[in-house]
């Protein structure tokens, strides 16, 4: 049942989850890997702060589930890999699943698989093929019960923005959400609206469906906590940071402030003192 998986994602005490995704080798773009150059000395330093979760690929899921014991985070797979996030995209996009992603996620002992869903600015056949992988994987996660969890991603035009820009444009992420709860989705994992007062209306489109907010791109201590905090006060279900934890001068501080934030609802600024 994906109930038992769940319980070992979100925190018994406050049924929230905190999810740090340093998964971003997957992509191929230099960027991406600042923090995470040595991936085992990064996992490491996370294991020891304890977030709910962690969120890797399978390539190296398997340096997470050598540390023993029971109490470690959880595994969130990446099963698709993408080449839409450089400055100087390629001629063809394209967006492509993992083979056998539940069966490989079993096998790591995974609490839950992610997949995107992206809206990129005159690029429909990627979001076409993000579709086909959801609609692929979907039965297999009903089959052996592990769960879903969707990424609608909304971006900007790369010769606007250039490169990975999240779009905050409220108007387009809530339709983009709707259609992951209405393909399947267990969990959303979905962007930062640019105005955080309206973020209740990605979790009331999402229904029933529990909503985990993308950290977005590397922003200064005080806005990512200040965010966090009121995200939580809009009813979020918990967040997926990655650059803003890992690239931080104090990861496991940083993730000790976010903890407290999520679970103990502590305040922007009482959370800053763990950074010190």
């Amino acid at each position: 049942m994906k109930s038992s998986r769940l319980n070992r994602l979100f925190n018994p005490k406050s049924n929230r989850c905190f999810d740090v995704a340093i998964d971003h080798g997957f992509f191929n773009e230099f960027g991406f890997l600042s923090g995470i150059e040595d991936i085992g000395k990064a996992i490491a330093t996370l294991v020891e702060a304890a977030p709910d979760a962690i969120q890797l690929t399978v390539g190296q899921a398997p340096i997470l589930q050598r540390y023993p014991g029971r109490y470690k985070p959880s595994l969130v797979l990446r099963t698709d890999v993408a080449n839409v996030y450089g400055k100087d995209l390629p001629r063809t996009l394209f967006s492509r699943m993992i083979k056998h992603p539940v069966e490989q996620a079993i096998r790591l002992d995974a609490t839950c698989v992610v997949v995107n869903l992206f809206r990129i600015p005159n690029q429909p056949e990627v979001t076409d093929q993000c579709i086909q992988n959801i609609l692929e994987i979907k039965p297999e996660c009903d089959r052996y019960g592990m769960p879903l969890m969707i990424e609608p991603l909304v971006f900007q035009a790369n010769e606007k923005a250039g490169g990975y820009m999240v779009d905050g444009d409220v108007k387009k992420i809530l339709p983009l959400v709707r259609q992951a709860v209405e393909l399947g989705a267990d969990i959303i994992k979905a962007d930062p609206t640019d105005d955080v007062s309206v973020y209740h209306q990605v979790v009331e489109i999402s229904g029933r469906i529990p909503v985990l907010v993308r950290g977005g791109g590397k922003a200064p201590d005080e806005e990512i906590l200040q965010r966090t905090e009121a995200l939580i006060q809009q009813g979020v279900a918990g967040i997926v940071y990655g650059r803003n934890v890992i690239q931080h001068q104090n990861p496991a501080g940083m993730t000790k402030a976010l903890m407290a934030i999520v679970h103990d609802k502590a305040t922007a600024t009482h959370a800053a003192k763990f950074l010190n």
